[in-house]
């Protein structure tokens, strides 16, 4: 099938990824920090699939600047991560920032560190029927280690880590995300969506196109070359397969993390089901590299914005252009911000801004189903786990 839109990011002069040089310039802030850090997200559709983020953390003062795009399965151009990768690279490295930190308070030595971790979703139901629902099913990590704490004692200390991760917060609980909704510079009520108890934040509008890059020394990004097959179930071969009318999908996304003498995570994407490319990711939380709130916020953001793109295509509705601000709101990592705290997070809270000639009760639906049929507004809302399996080395 015909690749869907132009492929701005593979033929734009920008790279992918970078710091901005101008945040200040371009308008975007972080929101109050109420829990330790607090991240607000710019996401805008460039064309077809293709996204880009503009990421801002109270914590760090950083500013990011990420893109997305789809494979065939989604008929992308497959010129950048799809959402869920960003979402499963903050996630392990998350939790190798909670691990080492940990291990550090411990007065522990890792000689060796290597995290491979599976995320699964579901896709079911009819698009045409509206009711296709999107799923998220427990995390698998496996740790390849090399320490000196006995089984029992080493697989306690991985639990406590895990959970010290912020993104426990999203995981660990049922957490509605809010909403505000606005069409053609005009805010509407929601329908079904649970409606965020707030004003309608100004539209972004263009001020993306201000974003410059601050020079960096590092590749933060790369297409590490076609993920390596393996059998999945409910897979998803076929080009355009995504966009059928009804599913029955499960998803497996993969992320394999190590840390760098330089102190740099170097985290390898695998895209398993839905099959298509492997992207190599930089992470880090001292401003070389996108740090890992960083990640997941534009992922939960990157993938919100695919269901409006897929909806709008399966129904063949106007739709020429959309935008979200949103905001994720996580404490400090038990272990690396030395709370001695499991994970916390807030609800995610989103203000949509539509361009359309649909009416009031199709853009309100344009919402509701993008939120029905989002993977990780499914994560937060769905209570999770991670399964831990130890492998010494």
């Amino acid at each position: 099938m015909a690749k869907l839109g132009q492929d701005i990011i593979g033929t734009s002069d920008l790279p992918p990824f970078f710091k901005l040089a101008n945040a200040e310039a371009v308008g975007i802030d972080a929101p109050q920090n109420r829990k330790g850090d607090a991240l607000r997200t710019w996401v805008r559709a460039l064309s077809g699939f293709q996204k880009e983020a503009l990421v801002r953390s109270a914590k760090t003062g950083d500013t990011w600047r990420l893109v997305s795009d789809e494979g065939p399965y989604l008929n992308g151009h497959d010129a950048a991560p799809c959402p869920l990768a960003f979402l499963s690279s903050g996630m392990v490295a998350s939790f190798m920032n909670e691990i080492t930190a940990l291990a550090e308070q411990r007065g522990m030595t890792l000689r060796k560190l290597r995290l491979v971790q599976d995320n699964y979703y579901t896709m079911q139901g009819s698009m045409p029927k509206r009711t296709m629902v999107g799923g998220a099913e427990n995390i698998e990590l496996r740790v390849e280690i090399d320490c000196d704490l006995d089984d029992a004692a080493l697989n306690q200390f991985l639990i406590d880590a895990t959970y010290a991760s912020p993104l426990n917060g999203l995981m660990r609980g049922q957490l509605d995300s809010l909403f505000k909704l606005g069409k053609n510079g005009r805010e509407l009520p929601t329908a079904k969506a649970t409606e965020l108890d707030a004003a309608l934040f100004p539209d972004p509008g263009d001020h993306f196109a201000m974003a410059q890059p601050a020079a960096s020394a590092v590749t933060l990004m790369e297409a590490e070359g076609p993920t390596p097959k393996k059998a999945v179930a409910k897979g998803t071969a076929s080009g355009g397969s995504s966009l059928s009318d009804t599913q029955d999908r499960r998803l497996n996304i993969g992320a394999e993390a190590v840390l760098r003498d330089d102190g740099i995570k170097e985290i390898i994407q695998r895209q398993y089901s839905p099959w298509g490319t492997s992207f190599r990711f930089l992470s880090s939380e001292d401003g070389r590299a996108p740090d890992a709130n960083t990640l997941i916020s534009a992922g939960i953001g990157f993938c919100f914005m695919t269901q409006f793109g897929r909806f709008v295509s399966m129904l063949k509705l106007d739709l020429p252009d959309y935008r979200i601000v949103q905001d994720t709101h996580f404490s400090l990592g038990g272990a690396s911000g030395g709370t001695g705290r499991a994970g916390e997070a807030d609800p995610i809270e989103t203000h949509v801004y539509l361009e359309t000639s649909e009416t009031d009760e199709t853009a309100q639906e344009m919402l509701d189903i993008s939120e029905q049929t989002c993977f990780l507004h499914a994560f937060c809302r769905t209570d999770l786990k991670t399964k831990l399996k130890v492998v010494r080395t």
